[in-house]
Formats: C-alpha cells, sequence, structure tokens
C-alpha cells in the first residue's frame, strides 16, 4: 500500500492476502499441469502465458476506460469535482490521479491505473447530476482509496489466471470442433490416443481453475470494495454521505434504461456500485461488489465508532 494517510484495515487486508495466496497457489499449479501435459512446448506455455500477463497488467486499465468512454477534463471545464479531489488527495497526502468524466446517465465511479503515476478517477455524468457535494465527495474517497492501495493492479494479478484458463479451454474446444481429436490422427505406434486424453485433460483442468479462480476474484473484489469503503469514511470522516450516496446509486438503477444497464454490466468490477438494476437477483458468491445491506451495517459500525470517539 503507499504511504498515504487512508486508515488500513488488518482485518479485511488479511483476508484479501489470503485469497491472494490462493489464487497465486492456483496458478502454480495450472502452470505446473501444463508444463506436464504439454512436455516439450514448455517454452510456448511460458511465452504465451507471459505476454497475456504483460497485455493485461499494462493495457487494461486503458481499454477499460476506453470502453466506458471515459475522457480526461480539466479544472476548468468540471472545477468543483477538480476541487472535491484535490482537497481529498491533500487530506490523504497522496498525488493527484488525472481526473475523467464519462458521458453516461448509469450514476457510477470507477479508478483505474496499475499505480499512482498512472491512475485515473472517473465519475459518470449521471452520478454528477444525482449527488449532493458531500455525497460525492464519500465516493470520490472511495475511489482514492482503491488507487491508494493500487486494487487495480491487485485484481488484474488476481484475473490474470482465470483469463489464461480461458483462453486454454475455448482454444482446446475449437481444436476438438475443428477435428484435433480425431482419433486415426492421434494414435501412437501402442495404439492408444494420448493425444486426445491429453487435450481433454488440458480442457477439464482449465474450465476447473476457470471456475475457481473466478469464484476466488469475485471473493476478493468484494473484500477490495469493503475496505474502499472504511477507508473513505474513515478519511472523510462523515460515513452517513458515503451510505446516502451508496443508497441513492443503488436505488435510482431502476430508473436506468435496461440498455443502458447492460452496456455497463461487464465493467461491474470497475465501478463504486454495480450495474445492475434492484429487482434482479445475483447470487453473493458470483457478485463484484458486497451487498447493499452489508455495506450499510459497515458504514453504520463506522458511524458509531466515530460517535464514541
Amino acid at each position: 500500500m503507499s504511504r498515504t494517510r487512508f486508515a488500513p484495515d488488518r482485518g479485511l487486508t488479511s483476508r484479501m492476502l489470503l485469497t491472494m495466496f490462493l489464487i497465486g497457489l492456483l496458478y502454480v499449479v495450472f502452470v505446473g499441469a501444463l508444463l506436464v501435459l504439454f512436455k516439450g512446448y514448455w517454452p510456448i506455455v511460458v511465452i504465451v502465458a507471459g505476454a497475456l500477463f504483460v497485455a493485461q497488467f499494462w493495457f487494461s486499465d486503458k481499454i477499460a476506460a476506453f470502453s466506458m468512454g471515459a475522457h480526461e477534463v480539466s479544472a476548468q471545464e468540471y472545477p468543483e469535482l477538480h476541487g472535491t479531489i484535490d482537497r481529498l488527495c491533500a487530506l490523504a497526502d497522496m498525488p493527484k490521479p488525472r481526473v475523467a468524466v464519462a458521458q453516461s446517465d448509469v450514476p457510477n465511479a470507477f479508478a483505474t491505473g496499475r499505480n499512482e503515476k498512472n491512475a485515473v478517477v472517473c465519475v459518470t455524468t449521471g452520478l454528477l447530476r444525482r449527488l449532493e457535494p458531500e455525497e460525492l465527495e464519500g465516493v470520490l474517497a472511495h475511489e482514492l482509496s482503491h488507487v491508494a492501495h493500487r486494487d487495480v493492479a491487485v485484481m488484474t494479478i488476481a484475473g490474470f489466471l482465470g483469463v489464461l484458463a480461458g483462453v486454454i479451454t475455448r482454444a482446446g474446444l475449437q481444436f476438438g470442433m475443428f477435428g484435433g481429436f480425431d482419433r486415426r490422427d492421434s494414435r501412437d505406434a501402442n495404439g492408444s490416443d494420448n493425444t486426445a486424453v491429453a487435450a481433454l485433460v488440458i480442457i477439464g483442468v482449465s474450465a476447473a481453475v476457470y471456475a475457481i479462480s473466478f469464484l476466488l476474484t469475485r471473493l476478493l473484489s468484494r473484500y477490495r470494495e469493503l475496505s474502499a469503503d472504511r477507508s473513505a469514511a474513515l478519511l472523510t470522516g462523515r460515513p452517513s454521505a458515503l451510505a446516502s450516496a451508496l443508497t441513492k446509486v443503488s436505488g435510482q438503477m431502476a430508473a436506468i434504461p435496461t440498455e443502458d444497464l447492460r452496456r455497463a454490466q461487464p465493467f461491474n468490477a470497475f465501478y463504486f456500485a454495480p450495474a445492475i438494476s434492484p429487482r434482479e437477483l445475483v447470487s453473493n458468491a458470483f457478485s463484484t461488489h458486497p451487498s447493499l445491506e452489508k455495506r450499510l451495517e459497515q458504514l453504520g459500525r463506522i458511524s458509531n465508532e466515530l460517535g464514541r470517539a
């Protein structure tokens, strides 16, 4: 974590570290299995895995920002937005990130960038229209907490294993669809079908790794959001303002056209709150964010703690 005044959360941090350890362990086992199965092709496995990781780590934030229509804005264009971020950065003792705005009626915000030097904090026009100044401050403090904790880099690394496993699974399935499992071509001198069996094993292992990595990454994402909520509430000293913003954003998703929500949902892991209608029920195990009730409960506890201080 960067040296800022954002309050550390040892409980949530330990759970995030445990989840990252499990993801790393899964990655080691997966790559080891690939090296055994591919045998003489291990250099290709290493090169492909390395290239995918570098591409995702260095460019995923830029791709996401471009896909969400974010464009950098100056202090002259949005003086109040810049002013709020200036105050929060001074309060947190951290460098100011670039500021961007996305033209979207979906009320949300997100942060991208693998480190503080490359960080961008973006809000949508829908969020600016709906929130009061103190509510917006709480949301921006939440996003700045993600930057200070290098959450984008953490989630990129955590999500890499799932991307690699997904690519290998799809490649294996396409290989099979186009005749790669033809028994007549894959039999060895002893009449065995080793190539086809190995390919099926690779697909099975990759699919299993993808599923486990998906669940662990979603778990890590939920921890990350709770930690950012807590850090933002303690930095601003106004957890009620963040709770109000969460309630308002979640409640007004129902008024957003379905088409706009569907366009935004692929980027839910980046957002302050998931772009989903309250009518839609999503299992907590598959969600990128904790439930609204859990986030409000935590903010309520922090409010009580600050009241007793």
